[in-house]
């Protein structure tokens, strides 16, 4: 189901958000241009770990630091295959979207345990190796042309280019920042690297909202506080959820800060942590599909 007469909130571009009209009205949003500096302080970042950094915990579940650092490497590989139109082993038969997760979650797992065998420094020399490679190949590609996969977790069939590189840069931004949680440092939430990062993963909302059927005109309000954030709202109109103008009065209302988005639409939270962290205001039923709202494949 593709997402239809999506708008920028007037708020998001008041906060300076890059977007540009793309086709049928819809609002792109530009991510091509952060993936080399958000590369660049992947490198500086895993170069500066100690030993010890590498195998702590990450909110990933069971993955280490490396573990994250090596499933990073593993998308770039998987990138310049595609940019080769090399396809690999063929996946096994695919139903249902949970198939597709079983799948990527195997894929994941397969690769993270044989790079055990591999030191930090050459994890860090490939990644190096990888990034132009995979910076041409998103560049070549015609943002308005419909992509190779589509952004599942949108509920969309089909996807344009430039939502593909989105959520990729999605994935680059969320792993790395994974990464920066476990060793205690900043980077990339700023501004500039987060806003469209969290952008991108509301796009989520309307699919998430699919089967909650309220009056038209019912809204549901997002807030993300701080500096790097920003106010989102969809509203129930004839029968579909669409994102729209945040409004005065909202059926619910939820807040909650940038760390908390980030980690929430990534799985990265318990149900305790989610009651503590996210204040909402009004239909408490109706802002429950938001806090089971997920933007990976999982």
């Amino acid at each position: 189901m593709l997402i239809e007469n999506w708008r920028s909130t007037e708020n998001s571009l008041s906060l300076g958000i890059n977007a540009h009209t793309g086709t049928a009205g819809m609002e792109i949003i530009k991510t091509l241009h952060l993936f080399e500096p958000l590369e660049q302080r992947l490198i500086e970042l895993l170069k500066s770990l100690e030993p010890a950094d590498w195998s702590k915990p990450t909110v990933a579940k069971l993955w280490t630091v490396k573990d994250v650092a090596a499933h990073l490497l593993d998308t770039s590989v998987r990138t310049i295959a595609i940019a080769q139109k090399y396809t690999g082993d063929k996946p096994d038969e695919i139903n249902s979207y949970q198939d597709l997760v079983h799948y990527l979650n195997r894929l994941n797992a397969d690769w993270v345990k044989a790079m055990k065998r591999m030191s930090p420094v050459t994890l860090i020399e490939f990644l190096q190796l990888t990034q132009k490679q995979m910076f041409d190949y998103y560049h070549s590609l015609n943002l308005y042309e419909t992509a190779l996969f589509p952004v599942a977790w949108a509920g969309e069939n089909e996807s344009k280019n430039w939502f593909h590189i989105a959520r990729e840069y999605t994935e680059r931004w969320h792993h790395q920042q994974q990464i920066r949680d476990a060793v205690k440092q900043d980077g990339i939430m700023s501004r500039e690297f987060f806003l469209p990062m969290i952008e991108t993963l509301l796009r989520a909302l309307p699919y998430t909202y699919r089967n909650t059927s309220v009056p038209d005109g019912t809204s549901v309000q997002v807030t993300v506080t701080g500096t790097n954030g920003g106010v989102w709202a969809i509203e129930s109109t004839l029968g579909k959820w669409l994102l729209t103008s945040p409004k005065e009065i909202n059926a619910t209302s939820l807040q909650f800060d940038a760390d908390t988005a980030w980690k929430l639409f990534t799985k990265a939270l318990t149900e305790n942590q989610i009651t503590e962290r996210v204040k909402i205001a009004g239909n408490r039923d109706l802002g429950t599909p938001l806090l089971k709202m997920i933007a990976v494949m999982g």
